[in-house]
């Protein structure tokens, strides 16, 4: 089976499908990701779904089962075989008690999540599926509790049937020195103004970029992350906001217009006379040709997000613009 990119005839949008061993889509997974994208789900989260709807189709086929008659001890079964090797789920080798699980508790909870969401989907559409995830349930919900719970809190309320404890993490933090050989790294200043604009302001990567010139307010120093289709697929993820930065990322923006701006273009000009960053937002991070990452440590998802209100300060560009640890 494969998950394939396809593209809404008309509108032109971008969504994903799953195909069969057949090279054939499946209907109900089909007509499941065209609902998540007619609805405004972002790209990622149907390609999530399409890949997460793949292993459970897959599963179903290799026990022989139809998706129609699964049970809540298949579901448990797939949860088992989520955590098999590649090789161990087809059967092909026996898998040692000591093998460590291949995938973690989140991504199966996230899978049983689009599998409870399909189902769902399917019995408001006429299917006959009952509620296969979902179980009722009367008490507390832990330590978070809703405002008007002393009104409905001896009600039920629909939970999971099935989810794994999920282990507490940390965010990872950049710490002074990181960044500093991310900067460092940065033969362009457009290169050093894209993460010296990450770590300042704490916007995604698709967030910053997706700014256009008329974002930047260079006199009231603030930026603002619009939500809009862009042409590169970016997204604001997080919804609109403004974001106050300090004068140094102002005036790096300024002397990068000033030298490199026309022959080494950040924002490119499209149709109307807008502009939007270009770049590509890949799995482990963000590249731009100049970044040289054999120097320091190469960003990952959403870590210079994690690193905003550190209070640092300095001249963005200036090689030592942080102050030390």
């Amino acid at each position: 089976m494969l998950v394939h990119p396809v593209v809404i005839p008309g509108s032109g949008t971008r969504s994903w499908t799953v195909l069969g061993d057949d090279d054939v889509p499946v209907v109900p997974v089909d007509r499941f990701l065209a609902y998540l994208t007619d609805i405004g789900r972002s790209p990622n989260t149907v390609k999530a779904c399409a890949h997460d709807l793949k292993d459970y189709w897959e599963f179903i086929g290799f026990r022989g089962l139809d998706w129609r008659e699964a049970r809540l001890e298949d579901v448990g079964e797939f949860v088992a075989w989520l955590q098999l090797p590649p090789a161990g789920r087809s059967g092909a080798v026996a898998v040692l008690p000591s093998a460590t699980a291949e995938v973690s508790a989140s991504t199966v909870n996230r899978k049983l999540a689009a599998v409870s969401a399909f189902h769902a989907h399917q019995a408001r559409n006429g299917a006959e599926v009952g509620d296969l995830l979902a179980a009722w349930r009367v008490g507390g919900r832990g330590g978070w509790k809703p405002f008007l719970h002393h009104v409905s809190k001896g009600k039920p309320y629909r939970g999971r049937a099935i989810a794994l404890k999920v282990p507490a993490k940390l965010p990872r933090i950049l710490t002074v020195a990181e960044t500093q050989a991310i900067l460092d790294a940065c033969t362009r200043l457009r290169d050093r103004f894209f993460f010296a604009l990450l770590y300042e302001s704490g916007c995604r990567a698709g967030e910053a970029l997706g700014l256009r010139h008329e974002d930047i307010a260079a006199a009231e120093q603030e930026i603002s992350i619009v939500p809009r289709e862009n042409a590169n697929g970016a997204r604001a993820k997080s919804g609109g906001r403004t974001v106050p930065v300090g004068p140094e990322l102002i005036r790096l923006y300024a002397d990068y217009l000033h030298e490199e701006y026309g022959s080494i273009d950040l924002l490119t000009e499209l149709p109307g006379g807008t502009s939007q960053f270009r770049g590509e937002v890949l799995a482990g991070g963000v590249t731009f040709p100049g970044h040289d990452q054999t120097r320091g440590v190469p960003p990952g998802p959403g870590d210079d997000r994690g690193s905003v209100g550190r209070g640092v300060a300095g001249d963005w560009r200036s090689v030592g613009a942080l102050p030390a640890a």
